[in-house]
């Protein structure tokens, strides 16, 4: 559910400051999980092409050859963690959807706000699958893409059911596509307000949502509370 956006320079990339690089629970601690958030912090601040499997091995404290009895060079690092990215969040999209009351309005809500969960969750993660996907070779590219456009058709389904059923008011689908997948995409680069948890944060874009869709909540009213997946 998303667009790459590579308008920021990588070398001027500054990402909200996270205390770990934030690899999810399912990826097994060992040494494949530590080459695995090494390669994840180095990538979304210096770029694919900017990091050296040297420079991996350094921040591990390690020899190059010690990586590669694990990964046959840094292509395959970037492949796991951009397929690892897509599958969480196509699985977090499915969970809402599942949570979510049967209407396309409170469909759209469970999507924006599991979209802006995972992206705030994992913001080193999205940000490497947003703006690295373009590095990858193109074998490992075409078989991250339809987890990628799995995500997109969850939806794209959504909206059409709302202008048929909930009176969306959609002129361009894709563009309202593309800019509610943003929103979320743009969230590592500037969510650092201590004010606003990430709860508040996936409410705030899920009204922003409704309003793309001409569905904009009665005054006084805010999106009904969805459960964090």
């Amino acid at each position: 559910m998303g667009v790459i956006d590579r308008s920021e320079p990588v070398a001027q990339r500054q990402i909200r400051h996270v205390a770990a690089p934030g690899l999810p629970p399912e990826v097994l601690d060992g040494p494949r999980r530590r080459i695995l958030e090494a390669s994840l912090l180095l990538f979304a601040r210096k770029g694919f092409h900017g990091t050296s499997v040297r420079d991996i091995a350094e921040a591990l404290g390690q020899r190059p050859s010690a990586l590669y009895k694990h990964f046959v060079g840094k292509e395959q690092i970037l492949a796991e963690l951009v397929h690892l990215g897509f599958a969480l969040h196509h699985q977090r999209l499915l969970d809402a959807l599942v949570n979510a009351r049967p209407s396309a309005t409170d469909q759209l809500m469970a999507l924006v706000g599991a979209n802006a969960r995972a992206h705030a969750h994992f913001p080193l993660l999205s940000v490497v699958v947003n703006e690295e996907l373009h590095a990858l070779p193109e074998g490992h590219y075409a078989a991250v893409m339809g987890l990628r456009m799995a995500s997109v058709s969850l939806l794209q389904r959504v909206l059409e059911r709302g202008v048929a059923e909930d009176g969306f008011d959609i002129d361009d689908a894709a563009t309202t596509m593309a800019a509610i997948s943003a929103m979320g995409i743009r969230i590592p680069f500037w969510f650092r307000d201590p004010d606003i948890d990430v709860d508040a944060l996936a409410a705030r874009q899920q009204v922003l949502a409704l309003r793309l869709v001409g569905r904009p909540p009665a005054k006084g009213t805010s999106p009904r509370p969805l459960p964090s997946v």
